[in-house]
């Protein structure tokens, strides 16, 4: 750009940053339009958890997780003595 546009733009710049009303983004007119017709409710700093379903025991999860492993070993191990050389 020449060196006049570049002053025009600073000077445009300069205008918009000392000006005294800005306006709101388009998100913050939205919520304000919305909540003008309906308001949110108030919100609890740490809402009560919801109600908790039962937990399965933590050896139950090991179970599963190490029969899931020894079924890929014993699947691949199955799978290297069927291919052929």
């Amino acid at each position: 750009m020449d060196e006049q546009g570049d002053e025009e733009r600073e000077f445009d710049l300069r205008w918009v940053g000392e000006a005294e009303h800005k306006e709101p983004s388009a998100r913050a007119r939205m919520l304000a339009a919305r909540w003008r017709e309906n308001p949110p409710g108030p919100v609890p700093f740490r809402p009560d958890p919801g109600p908790v379903g039962p937990r399965r025991s933590s050896w139950v999860s090991t179970a599963v997780v190490l029969g899931c492993v020894a079924a890929v070993i014993l699947l691949l191990g199955y799978l290297q003595t069927r291919a052929p050389y």
